[in-house]
């Protein structure tokens, strides 16, 4: 197997206690390894949080995960055959992460998400895609890459990154290393989500269609009105907001995988 390298992790707090019992937990962390966890708070946006944190990394491979992620104990070891696999393929990649979306709406990676379940399947080899999801992004020091400071709020600098690292000629790709994702998630996006919208199909106007996990950016936002109107139609209709709780167990979450067909043996089957 792959040797363990050291790591970077960076996380955005703003809630103590779900980093606390999320990411904090996580078992991969309990492991000897020697890596290094920085705890960005009272930044104004992600990008200023985690570009400052790049500065601050010890480790060439830095991981930036948000603070509601859970990580099984073989997460790094995945990982790690990931890089591997990259190591033969495509060596100058850009940026990974555990989700991501191709143009044609095609996801690719292997996730838990609070109030949507199991997302994708494992596999082995990483897929390419054009953007990947916030919950969890590897990138390497030396690589050069940073996120827009001009990019307002936390949302969207997934997106961004992945832009960045395809103008230098640079893949990003989801790779297959199981994590939980246990959020209070809302299918009703914040203002701050569209005003992320609104700046990256300004900055990246020459790039579009932009698949994201949550919205296709287009030229006409056909894809941005008809989220607003499912939208309106939750909070005025429906008058709810649907989506998924955080659980206070969330290991309890790997225990529900039946015996021999855990996260990590799925992945080596």
């Amino acid at each position: 197997m792959p040797a363990t390298k050291n790591i970077t992790f960076v996380v955005a707090v703003n809630d103590r206690e779900s980093f606390k019992t999320n990411f904090l937990a996580s078992p991969c962390l309990r492991a000897p390894y020697e890596h290094q966890i920085l705890v960005q708070e009272g930044f104004v946006s992600a990008a200023k949080a985690y570009n400052d944190a790049i500065g601050k990394a010890f480790h060439d491979l830095v991981v930036f995960c948000h603070q509601d992620i859970f990580l099984p104990d073989n997460w790094v070891l995945e990982l790690s055959c990931a890089l591997e696999s990259l190591g033969m393929t495509d060596p100058n990649w850009g940026v990974l992460g555990c989700y991501g979306e191709t143009l044609n709406d095609n996801g690719r990676g292997y996730v838990y998400s609070s109030g949507r379940g199991i997302m994708g399947r494992p596999f082995r080899d990483p897929a390419q895609v054009q953007t990947l999801d916030e919950i969890v992004l590897i990138l390497r020091k030396s690589s050069g890459l940073f996120f827009d400071d001009r990019l307002p709020h936390f949302h969207l600098y997934g997106t961004d990154i992945c832009l960045r690292a395809a103008r230098r000629q640079m893949k990003s790709y989801a790779i297959s290393a199981f994590c939980i994702h246990n959020t209070n998630q809302t299918l009703v996006l914040p203002s701050e989500f569209y005003a992320c919208h609104n700046h990256i199909k300004r900055v990246w106007n020459d790039c579009l269609p932009i698949r994201t996990t949550c919205l296709k950016i287009t030229r006409f936002s056909f894809s941005l009105y008809r989220r607003r109107l499912s939208e309106l139609y939750l909070r005025h209709i429906r008058r709810k907001e649907l989506g998924g709780t955080r659980v206070r167990d969330v290991q309890g979450i790997l225990r529900k995988f039946p015996p021999g067909l855990g996260p990590t043996d799925l992945v080596n089957s």
